[in-house]
């Protein structure tokens, strides 16, 4: 595909400094942009992250397997490349990662999100000759409200099922997600309005987060709660997985709503049963990509997951080189560390 980078049955390969990126299978050496389970995978010899993410490769990768971290912008030699991870705003740890060589440099941005998040660190846009970028959201249909709107729509959800006595059950993704929103909804409210139930999945990345110092607001996690606690109006966040579960049962009489950057496509409520679907995503909407596209400066554009193929085209017609970059898991299934993966289109959208 180029001298930096190239794709091999294991995934994405830089050839100068003998290294995989996110592989899809174990290697030898793997750098890893965030710990969902799309992008790190247990098995390699030896990985490496940004610092702020590893509690969270701990949680997927196991106490035994060898990671090294670097913190955000320090660089590293690698063979005849030098390596360095910068902020991609997806999740907490979440890297782009910057490969230098002696005549291009190239950043693979991971999963990316510009919106504010201060459960991770910010976005930064890093300069480079090519751009590898994702496209989970690379439809103009795909524009985010700004987060606290959304909050503010979960709350007075919540509040209403309160106040007729039922539980509310919020499906979010385990990583990252389920975070977000305890930590925007306590942000936002000052005093939650009532308590907080997690799911064991959620509670474990709770743990993690903790952690890495981010200061979330107290949860329960359901699984210690004794036989006939009652859980009318209570919030309860879940992985999607546990919808339609027997699990379900014993927040009755409740609602359900899914918190996802898919809900912003008509009938994908209506076809998963929820009573109410509330669009927030960790991945980047179309001005967004654009935005990313256009800051990194970059020559050429490699574009990956999602609607890949939309995205390239409208930055060939508008005079940019791009070029499609089609990996094995397209759908990003298996995001929730310990939780079965979801259905596509995207498993941590």
């Amino acid at each position: 595909m180029s001298d930096m980078l190239t794709l091999t049955p294991s995934g994405l390969y830089c050839p100068a400094g003998d290294f995989h990126i996110d592989p899809w299978q174990p290697v030898a050496r793997a750098l890893i942009t965030h710990a969902h389970g799309d992008h790190a995978r247990y098995g390699s010899s030896a990985y490496l992250a940004a610092d702020a993410g590893l509690p969270l490769l701990r949680a997927r990768l196991g106490a035994d397997a060898a990671i090294d971290v670097l913190p955000y912008g320090e660089r590293r030699r690698i063979g005849d490349v030098v390596v360095s991870f910068h902020p991609a705003g997806h999740v907490l740890g979440s890297a782009q990662i910057r490969i230098a060589g002696p005549s291009a440099t190239t950043v693979v941005s991971g999963d990316y999100k510009l919106a504010p998040d201060p459960t991770c660190a910010p976005f930064e846009a890093v300069r480079c000759d090519v751009f590898v970028s994702e496209s989970t959201f690379g439809l103009p249909i795909f524009r985010w409200d700004p987060p606290d709107a959304t909050f503010a729509a979960i709350a007075q959800w919540w509040n209403a099922n309160r106040d007729a006595g039922e539980a509310s059950v919020l499906f979010a993704y385990a990583l990252g997600k389920a975070q977000r929103i305890l930590l925007g909804l306590s942000r936002l409210l000052g005093t939650l309005p009532g308590p907080v139930y997690c799911h064991g999945a959620v509670e474990r990345i709770n743990a993690a987060y903790r952690e890495a110092g981010v200061p979330l607001p107290a949860a329960l996690p359901v699984g210690a709660q004794p036989a006939g606690t009652r859980f009318d109006g209570a919030l309860v966040l879940a992985p999607p997985s546990a919808a339609g579960s027997t699990w379900m049962r014993r927040f009755e009489p409740c609602r359900t709503a899914f918190a996802s950057g898919w809900m912003a496509i008509r009938g994908t409520r209506r076809r998963r049963n929820l009573d109410r679907g509330f669009v927030l995503s960790d991945h980047a909407d179309w001005p967004a990509v654009n935005a990313a596209i256009d800051a990194s400066g970059a020559a050429e554009t490699w574009v990956t997951h999602g609607y890949s193929s939309e995205v390239v085209r409208w930055l060939s017609e508008t005079g940019r080189r791009a070029r499609r970059l089609e990996t094995r898991f397209e759908g990003e299934a298996g995001a929730d560390i310990g939780a079965e993966p979801t259905e596509s289109p995207s498993g941590d959208a």
